[in-house]
């Protein structure tokens, strides 16, 4: 899993994968949802991340 954060636009996202995707899910206005041909989660995207609570990640929640 990698992990990156736009500072400038508070927004997380969490790579799961680097298989190609093929369907994007909104969850919510702030959490998109991407998925691969085999219906695994390729990608996790939070919007206003800081603001909702994803960030900063501590390091309980990212083990």
């Amino acid at each position: 899993m990698r992990t990156t954060y736009d500072e400038a636009d508070d927004i997380l996202v969490l790579h799961l994968s680097e298989k190609p995707i093929v369907k994007e899910v909104s969850q919510d206005w702030n959490t998109h949802i991407s998925y691969a041909e085999d219906g695994s989660i390729v990608e996790i995207v939070i919007l206003e991340a800081s603001k909702q609570g994803a960030w900063p990640l501590l390091k309980s929640q990212a083990a």
